[in-house]
């Protein structure tokens, strides 16, 4: 007895399904998790990047029992701030609502948020004005 419309196309989607398959999932990006190892992630970068120097590079910190690891970036010879999030992704105070994988691309994005003509600030060590920035001002008003 020959197949039913219905059971011939069962076995036709089913033969595309198979065939399709393995094509469709090679062809999709694999989203990394958080904890996934970025290539170049821990390389030192120095480069030109719309017409702007960034330089950036670990520095180890902490004990060997509790290593810890701070970069140290710059744009045009003045400091960036980076931080580290708790999943593992990097934020400048530059674009401080935005993350990125890493501190290249943080560093991109806060040379993109600056802009031609920006320019990161010189901030001087210590309080500022002489005092320090949370208690109160000299007028009697606190921060």
């Amino acid at each position: 007895m020959p197949p039913t419309r219905r059971e011939a196309g069962r076995r036709l989607l089913t033969a595309a399904v198979v065939t399709l398959a393995p094509l469709i999932t090679a062809s999709r990006p694999h989203p990394a998790g958080p904890d996934a190892p970025v290539p170049g992630a821990d390389a030192p970068f120095d480069e030109t990047y719309l017409g702007r120097r960034i330089r950036g590079a670990p520095v180890a910190l902490g004990s060997r029992a509790a290593p810890a690891v701070e970069w140290q970036v710059t744009v045009d010879g003045r400091p960036l701030h980076l931080m580290r999030r708790a999943d593992g992704s990097w934020l400048s105070m530059v674009d401080h609502y935005g993350w990125y994988r890493t501190p290249l691309e943080a560093t991109r994005a806060a040379v993109d948020e600056l802009g031609p003509r920006g320019r990161l600030r010189d901030l001087a060590p210590g309080p500022l004005h002489g005092g320090h920035p949370h208690r109160e001002a000299p007028h009697g008003v606190r921060a």
